[in-house]
């Protein structure tokens, strides 16, 4: 498992509605599943969020708590997952939130290199 920063926008949209929206995420990649997204808890519109009774334990991260969210009419059970207090192997993801990718339009606009954009001299 290894967790990094992501150079770029990630922005969380469930029907119309932007849920959360950051330049702060960081992407945590885990062998045999998708990367997957977190955004710090300050760029999650926690107004439109309720907090449900589900629960998760996995071994490398810790228990993941789960929120509902509720937009433009509609809702959705589990939309939102965090580790509140994670496991010391995740302790980059504390105060932020993954978004379950069948529930959730996920935008991610990673920012240009400009390291490799050619230079043209005139």
């Amino acid at each position: 498992m290894a967790i990094e920063p992501f150079s770029g926008t990630v922005t969380v949209r469930f029907s119309d509605a932007i849920v959360a929206a950051t330049e702060r995420a960081k992407v945590l990649r885990e062998d045999g599943h998708e990367p997957v997204f977190y955004i710090p808890f300050e760029d999650i519109y926690f107004d439109l969020f309720e907090k449900t009774d589900t629960t998760t334990r996995c071994p490398l991260k810790g228990t993941a708590s789960y929120w509902r969210v509720h937009a433009v009419g509609s809702s959705s059970d589990d939309f939102m997952w965090a580790y509140e207090t994670p496991d010391a192997a995740a302790l980059a993801i504390a105060g932020h939130g993954a978004f379950d990718p069948e529930k959730a339009r996920i935008d991610v606009d990673p920012a240009e290199d400009k390291r490799h954009t050619p230079h043209i001299v005139e």
